[in-house]
């Protein structure tokens, strides 16, 4: 395992990281039988109430400051479906460099606003990840800038690692963690954390049905690039192929990927909201649908399990039909 990314890093990543963002809670929720379903304690890592609504921040600013200084002062260029790219806008404007962030054509208004807000420069372009990671590619060339990668990075797994590292302090005798999965950043930072520290302990990663990419690489020994199915609610998952460096770390450290359709992560929105007040994006909210799914079928665990909440930053309109059960 040479070439996974190793504690040390992540704990320096955390230092450069301290001040910028921040610990999030680990909030327990009911196990009362309903729609959660019966078993042991289940605690949500909310990183919905991140800096900037989301994880990504963690990953995004441990590069920028990884990066050479000269490199850094060009400006950061990305290529994101929302997120990360508001990360990559945040932290340019934190670190007072230029930011150009390269968005799919079917980006939530809610992102593409929120990294002007921030002063980036937004560009649309085609609606998977290789679309958009080629305009960013050209366009870097033509600017000088560095790409601040969304996954595939070995820095940003580290400050991704991050959430690992706190979930371990915050609850030492986690036994099963559940971690979203698109590309593949956040779950390789969180498997390695956890499991170099505590392999006994179970990481789930998740990803929905219609954009199963780990599920189709792992099945065929490699990264390989799917289909995506127009249409799905978990926006911020749609990347079409995992990253290299991200695929090794996933098969090094998870124990097993299971798949969510839209109608389980609706409910995971909705109940978060009615029952714990916390606005979750569907992607952020898949977790907590496989964790229900898991209990309903009596494959819980004797110990405390964490779902991890990866983003609020959702569409008002589409929030509001989620929660209210509204269709289409």
């Amino acid at each position: 395992m040479d070439d996974l990314v190793a504690v040390g890093c992540m704990v320096a990543a955390r230092e450069r990281l301290a001040g910028v963002t921040r610990v999030t809670p680990l909030l327990p929720v009911s196990a009362d039988a309903g729609w959660l379903g019966p078993g042991g304690p289940l605690l949500l890592k909310c990183e919905n109430l991140q800096l900037g609504g989301a994880f990504k921040i963690r990953g995004a600013f441990n590069m920028a400051q990884r990066l050479d200084p000269a490199a850094r002062r060009a400006g950061l260029l990305t290529y994101s479906s929302g997120n990360h790219g508001l990360a990559v806008a945040r932290t340019a404007r934190m670190l007072g460099v230029p930011a150009v962030i390269v968005m799919p054509t079917t980006a939530p208004a809610v992102k593409a606003d929120g990294a002007r807000a921030l002063g980036a420069e937004v560009l649309f372009e085609g609606t998977t990840t290789l679309d958009r990671k080629a305009r960013a590619e050209a366009e870097a060339r033509q600017r000088g800038m560095a790409i601040v990668p969304p996954f595939d990075h070995e820095w940003i797994v580290e400050g991704q690692g991050t959430i690992g590292l706190e979930i371990l302090e915050q609850c030492p005798d986690v036994r099963r963690v559940y971690v979203q999965m698109s590309g593949g950043g956040l779950i390789s930072g969180v498997a390695a954390a956890i499991k170099r520290g505590r392999p006994d302990v179970e990481i789930v990663g998740v990803e929905p049905v219609y954009a199963a990419r780990m599920t189709a690489s792992l099945a065929a020994g490699k990264p390989v690039t799917v289909d995506l199915r127009p249409g799905g609610l978990a926006d911020g998952l749609f990347a079409v192929r995992p990253g290299d460096i991200t695929f090794r770390h996933v098969r090094a450290f998870v124990d097993r990927v299971v798949r969510m359709g839209d109608e389980a992560i609706a409910e995971a929105v909705r109940w978060l909201f009615h029952e714990c007040r916390l606005v979750a994006e569907p992607s952020g909210a898949i977790t907590l649908a496989a964790a229900a799914e898991a209990r309903h079928r009596g494959e819980g665990v004797r110990g405390p399990e964490v779902a991890l909440i990866s983003g609020g930053n959702v569409e008002p309109e589409l929030f509001g039909r989620l929660i209210s059960g509204a269709r289409g």
